[in-house]
């Protein structure tokens, strides 16, 4: 089904002078052709750390590049330097801040053949799929940049008196946010949820993940180039439950993606101090093709939902439900289709798929899949590692007759897997998709419009595509995106997604006569004064 030696089509990428960040030329690129010593140099001369460590990438195994590694103490110094750099940039105008964000989003764009090369190399993503985290940062950086001003300017509200009392919400950053990114998507899921931080005033310490680090490092540079002021982003590396905790301990505000046992901890963490945290967790994520999908487009779009960053994507899809009249030309087209998929670790266009980030993942996969074919399910595609194209490659696989006693049936498996369930009625649908602790994704296949909205609205899931698998939803940065249940708290996107950094402030301005008994009346008098101008004011419909 799948060729180490598939024919790719050779990228369009070309050198830039001398800039250490540029690529060599396309088809000929390799991992030390892209990290070079003077890349790693400057992107890691802003790293707070007295240690070493290392990342490594996914395709070959082989060290990508020898890293600074902090301390608890490094991460305080951290944090120190960015308080002090926060109180400068806070004061700096809000168009201004949203400006390098702007200009930021350009040089994303004009740049992305570097960020694709670091992308793939430490993730192991196929390079159409690392161009997702480029649209995504893209699109945010421009919707913050256009958007902040309005989000935080002051708002004027109704008083307790009408006339009397005036009322204004002011809009305060929080600080300085600790940020903790995962290495699934390593562009957006660290800069691109530090953007909206940054735009409402605040400065940021982040923590990324080791192995996808250089990622994070890079954006960081472009931004400083757009304007930021370097130590407003700080950055920090080491192991999660070494620094981790401290990177929490230090904060006013924590952000933070990645398992949902982890983040229970950061959420105790950060109650236990009395600051806010968003948290996107696990999921566990549902696909519904109803009886009158359009079997040709739901198939296509299960490949996209499922096997999209080798299903190390939060948002993919593990459960795909299919009706029972169209299940067996359903899965004859899927099936079809995902065998044909191409895997590769060209740093160009044109492999389907890429690479596990690493052992780890390729043992929770090949476990999850060994069981539940143990146990009595049928591989109807994939099933196999592939350590001829590279250590942690597995083909996309799709499983039928998965029941409850397998993992893979409950357990969120975070690979290229997917198990087949059939089902009769749209009710029916809807209590298997929401049989799970998990509420992050779901997605909704039919003809009709009105029906596919009226059911997604009964998944209980943060977002909820019709008619796509993930991106729809995700890629509509002025709506709110995170999970219910098990899946997290707090939203990214939209409003949510930049005030949440923010801490509101009322103030309330009394005017000519006070909250209390005046102009000689009694406090029987005044009650009863207030007792009427209630009345009138719900006679009135005021709020």
């Amino acid at each position: 089904m799948t060729d180490s030696q598939a024919p790719v089509k050779p990228g369009t990428d070309t050198p830039t002078g001398t800039n250490p960040l540029a690529p060599a030329p396309a088809g000929a690129r390799t991992a030390a052709d892209v990290v070079t010593p003077e890349l790693i140099a400057q992107l890691t001369k802003g790293v707070v750390g007295s240690g070493r460590t290392a990342n490594h990438t996914p395709f070959t195994g082989e060290k990508l590049a020898d890293l600074p590694e902090s301390t608890p103490e490094d991460v305080a110094e951290a944090y120190d330097r960015a308080r002090v750099a926060q109180r400068v940039w806070e004061l700096t105008p809000v168009r201004q801040r949203a400006a390098v964000l702007l200009r930021f989003h350009d040089l994303v764009l004009a740049r992305q053949a570097e960020v694709l090369d670091l992308i793939q190399l430490e993730t192991g993503k196929a390079r159409l799929h690392a161009h997702e985290e480029v649209q995504a940062v893209a699109v945010a950086a421009r919707h913050y940049g256009r958007t902040a001003a309005r989000y935080l300017r002051p708002k004027r509200h109704a008083g307790a008196m009408p006339t009397l009392t005036r009322v204004t919400e002011l809009r305060h950053p929080r600080g300085v946010v600790g940020q903790i990114a995962p290495w699934n998507y390593p562009l957006e899921l660290s800069v691109g949820d530090a953007i909206p931080a940054f735009v409402a005033g605040n400065a940021v310490v982040m923590k990324p993940d080791t192995e996808t680090c250089l990622t994070a490092l890079w954006a960081r540079d472009l931004l400083i180039e757009a304007g930021l002021p370097a130590d407003v982003f700080q950055v920090v590396l080491g192991e999660g439950p070494v620094i981790g905790p401290e990177v929490v301990r230090h904060a006013d505000y924590v952000s933070f993606t990645g398992s949902t046992r982890t983040g229970r901890e950061v959420a105790q963490g950060a109650a236990a101090r009395l600051v806010g945290v968003s948290l996107e967790l696990g999921g566990k994520n549902a696909m519904l093709v109803l009886d009158d999908a359009d079997i040709e487009k739901a198939a296509a779009g299960a490949v996209r939902a499922c096997f999209s960053s080798a299903g190390q994507l939060c948002i993919s899809i593990e459960r795909l439900y299919v009706h029972e009249s169209i299940a067996d030309a359903f899965v004859e087209r899927f099936v079809a289709r995902t065998k044909a998929m191409r895997l590769g670790k060209s740093l160009a266009y044109g492999a389907d798929m890429g690479s596990l980030v690493g052992e780890r993942q390729l043992e929770t996969v090949t476990k999850h899949v060994d069981e539940a074919v143990a146990k009595g399910a049928k591989v109807l595609a994939g099933g196999t590692a592939r350590p001829d194209i590279g250590p942690y490659f597995y083909e996309p696989t799709i499983l039928d007759g998965v029941e409850t006693p397998m993992a893979v049936c409950s357990e969120e498996t975070f690979g290229p897997v997917v198990a087949i369930y059939r089902f009769k009625t749209d009710d029916e649908a809807v209590t298997l998709a929401n049989s799970t602790p998990y509420g992050l994704n779901s997605s909704v296949w039919t003809k009709n419009g009105a029906r596919g909205r009226a059911v997604a609205a009964r998944v209980r899931c943060g977002t909820v595509n019709v008619n796509e698998g993930y991106a729809s939803a995700y890629g509509s940065v002025q709506a709110p995106m995170g999970g219910m249940k098990d899946s997290g708290l707090g939203r990214r996107h939209g409003s949510e997604g930049i005030l949440k950094f923010t801490e509101a402030q009322t103030i309330a301005q009394q005017r000519l006569l006070p909250m209390a008994p005046a102009l000689g009346m009694t406090d029987e008098k005044y009650a009863e004064f207030m007792s009427r101008s209630l009345r009138v004011m719900k006679a009135l419909r005021m709020r």
